[in-house]
């Protein structure tokens, strides 16, 4: 009597993917990161309530893709706002990008070996740490990665299939590949997988007319983004006008191939959008709209690139490395908190991956040439980085890639042990070991880990982790602004506020603009009764970022405090044009109309 199966093994896959990812989520459920109030998380978590909200569009050109946070919306609208779905439905994602690798495998090798190679890649992907840790937060990586592996499988089927159609299939794989550039752009560089695909199909017989398709599918499946733009917000931006930005953070003359910001643009997610913006229209001396901003902004990188063309391809060949190398710049600060916590199940780390992936990848290239999807996709994916920067996100979307090379090549070992294929592994492993695990020496990053970890445990409360960590990066970079910066509000938090006072002026010794440091000095005279110095602290502050509606509270309270009432009263309207629903400028008002004293503690 023949036995049937309950589940064929992708079906094994997708489970015990599930089971694994279940866990890890549920931990981070009742972890005190589960909050999305810091970053990218947030800066996603606040976009997605203004949708839910019906608060579709400020009228301007999008800054930041919408697709995730209109997805976000759309669930916080049905059910209200819940991490927990949104968080449990990328889960869903992250299992099928484990299947996805499984079929790849047997596509690309024959019989067993492909079935193992790919079981081992989609397990090797259930145990990549990195996975984990995004697939749980509130971002859009998980759908990334899934998209762009199942183009991947896409192509390499297409290339080989029957289809007759010259138009359908090419047409709609463009919609998709448009659609899912509103969530992340970089998805696009997965065009030439289906381009390829049309010509070894079609060759000269059609292939025009299935790529012609394939750009007017992107074009329609990001339609929503550019119409927007262009009719509502009435500026000619594809998707979103932050593009110049990134472009100028990774090509400026402090760039180190890394998430480096250039000085005069603050670290956070907000901070740095806000000061892209407002930069520009200071220099220009006008309010610039935000296609204009991009422009300004591809401008300042390209001049750098061309007065600067050995520098240029330094740092082209820095971000290479970075790529390839086990460091792992999280500036997200997730991983390492994740993996202190015990959040995260024991795993793989990039450096791993990429090491068995190179000698893997030359075995597998020679014994399967399907095998060169996967490698292409992995080289576009490190080609679309170049004119940005490198960190363990963006760099994630190929490790499914090297997971599957590096398994294909175990395979291919196995299959057939010679001592040439020894000698591959030993001499290709040991040259790939060297770029994996070269060490990165810069200071700056080597207090990057200890720096996030330190910010996120200020704002979640934990003041002594935050000081022992910030004192760390400190003395790992001790020239860094944005660390003192952050070793002072940890000093301010705990209340020792000499010492406060100590690094916020070494941090306008350095940058005396720096708008955080006055306004938290400022904060600190209005706590002495100081007005007249709380007052200039301010003034100092707005010069740099006028649109801060709390410095603008803070200088109404200092204007109170000097007796200046008309003074106050209009730094007050300012503040509540700015966010006219806080109740704490409202009813510093009322205290302020009725004669009453208000006192700001820091």
């Amino acid at each position: 009597m023949q036995t049937q199966r309950i589940l064929s093994p992708a079906g094994w896959i997708f489970v015990l993917a599930m089971v694994v990812r279940t866990v890890v989520f549920l931990r981070f459920v009742e972890s005190v990161h589960f909050a999305p109030e810091l970053g990218d998380m947030r800066f996603y978590a606040d976009w997605a309530r203004r949708v839910a909200a019906g608060e579709w569009s400020d009228g301007q050109a999008f800054y930041g893709l919408p697709g995730y946070p209109f997805f976000l919306g759309g669930v916080f609208a049905l059910v209200g706002f819940s991490p927990f779905l949104a968080g449990a439905l990328q889960l869903l994602v992250e299992a099928g990008t484990a299947v996805l690798l499984f079929c790849l495998g047997r596509r690309i090798a024959p019989g067993r070996a492909g079935e193992w190679a790919g079981a081992l890649a989609a397990a090797g992907w259930v145990l990549y740490q990195p996975a984990q840790a995004f697939s749980v937060v509130l971002m859009p990586t998980a759908f990334l990665v899934f998209a762009y592996w199942g183009v991947v499988l896409w192509s390499l089927r297409a290339a080989e299939s029957a289809w007759a159609s010259l138009w359908r299939p090419w047409l709609v794989m463009g919609g998709l590949l448009g659609f899912g550039a509103m969530w992340v752009a970089t998805l696009l560089c997965a065009v030439p997988l289906p381009a390829v695909a049309a010509w070894l199909r079609l060759r000269w017989r059609g292939c025009g007319v299935a790529w012609a398709c394939l750009l007017v599918g992107v074009a329609l499946g990001s339609a929503p983004c550019w119409v927007y733009n262009r009719v509502v917000a009435g500026e000619p931006v594809f998707l979103s006008a932050h593009g110049g930005l990134n472009f100028w953070v990774g090509n400026h003359p402090g760039a180190n191939g890394y998430l480096e910001m250039p000085p005069g643009l603050r670290a956070s997610q907000s901070g740095m959008l806000a000061d892209s913006l407002l930069l520009p229209s200071q220099v220009e001396g006008r309010e610039l709209t935000r296609a204009e901003v991009s422009a300004w902004w591809s401008a300042k990188a390209r001049q750098y690139i061309r007065e600067n063309p050995g520098a240029w391809l330094r740092l082209l060949g820095l971000k290479v490395r970075n790529f390839w190398n086990a460091f792992e710049y999280d500036d997200l600060s997730l991983l390492t908190p994740l993996r202190e916590e015990g959040i995260l199940t024991p795993g793989l780390g990039w450096g791993f991956v990429a090491t068995l992936a190179i000698p893997g990848a030359v075995l597998a290239l020679r014994r399967y040439p399907r095998a060169w999807w996967v490698a292409g996709a992995v080289l576009l994916h490190l080609a679309v980085l170049l004119p940005v920067f490198v960190n363990e996100r963006y760099r994630l979307a190929a490790a499914p890639g090297l997971l599957l090379l590096g398994a294909l090549g175990l395979a291919t070992f196995v299959a057939r042990p010679s001592v040439r294929a020894a000698g591959v592994w030993l001499g290709v492993g040991a040259a790939g070991a060297c770029l994996v695990w070269w060490p990165v020496r810069e200071p700056s990053l080597s207090a990057l880990a200890a720096y996030n970890t330190g910010v996120k445990a200020l704002a979640l409360g934990q003041y002594e982790l935050a000081q022992a960590r910030l004192e760390a990066a400190h003395r790992l970079a001790p020239e860094n602004r944005e660390v003192l910066f952050a070793l002072g509000n940890a000093t301010l938090a705990r209340r020792d506020f000499l010492a406060a006072r100590g690094h916020y002026a070494t941090v306008l010794e350095a940058e005396p603009s720096h708008s955080g440091a006055l306004n938290n000095l400022g904060l600190l005279a209005l706590a002495d009764h100081a007005w007249p110095a709380a007052r200039t602290l301010f003034t100092r502050a707005l010069e740099a970022d006028p649109q801060n509606p709390k410095t603008h509270f803070l200088l109404a309270q200092a204007e109170y405090g000097a007796g200046d009432l008309p003074a106050a009263r209009r730094a007050l309207a300012r503040a509540l044009a700015l966010r006219p629903n806080e109740e704490e400028y409202r009813a510093f008002g009322q205290a302020m109309e009725a004669g009453r004293p208000w006192q700001a503690l820091p």
